[in-house]
């Protein structure tokens, strides 16, 4: 059986579907009304050769958190139900991901302790339409859902795009190699057994 996930999650400010087939090569339907989210989204996927469709509605017409939010939580939930018991995953992965004049670094553990570390220096703003502190707030949710230890910096960088785009490439990366299957490992890469 392959590491394919169903999630979804309905409030009365979002509706948000997505499937995501870990083992894919990076094709993505996405479509949440927020442009520039969408190509985020489709950045990550691509970069870690995750399958991803997504279908998101959301009371944009406020503002764009609540949509960013909850893509955020149904995507962690989406992974986690995918990883099933983590057997064999390598479960720490690392990358670094230049942008012009952009560094970001991202470091994951599959731990199930989810938390966030998010250095990451932006003018206040928006790009396009999409405000430059959203990101946080998808990081944030994503890594409490799945269960995370999730650590984001950005070393330097001035163009608010470049800094967000490499965030999400990085970490597209740092998960491809965590949820990556390594046929060394016996069971759950941790001394305690579990994950």
């Amino acid at each position: 059986m392959g590491r394919t996930a169903k999630a979804s999650r309905k409030t009365k400010e979002t509706e948000i579907a997505v499937e995501l087939d870990l083992d894919g090569s990076g094709t993505t339907e996405i479509e949440t009304g927020i442009p520039f989210f969408n190509h985020m989204l489709e950045i990550f996927a691509r970069h870690g050769l995750f399958d991803l469709k997504l279908k998101a509605k959301g009371d944009i017409e406020v503002d764009f958190h609540h949509t960013v939010e909850d893509v955020g939580l149904a995507m962690g939930q989406a992974f986690k139900e995918a990883l099933r018991d983590k057997q064999g995953i390598c479960r720490f992965g690392e990358a670094s991901v230049p942008l012009d004049e952009t560094l970001a670094h991202v470091v994951v553990d599959l731990s199930g302790r989810p938390y966030l570390s998010y250095h990451v220096k932006i003018r206040p703003g928006r790009v396009g339409s999409f405000d430059t502190d959203l990101p946080h707030e998808f990081f944030q949710a994503y890594a409490n859902q799945l269960g995370m230890n999730l650590h984001i910096n950005v070393s330097q960088g001035e163009n608010p795009h470049h800094i967000i785009e490499a965030c999400f490439k990085a970490l597209a990366r740092a998960m491809e190699r965590a949820t990556r299957i390594d046929q060394r490992i016996r069971g759950v890469l941790s001394t305690k057994g579990s994950l």
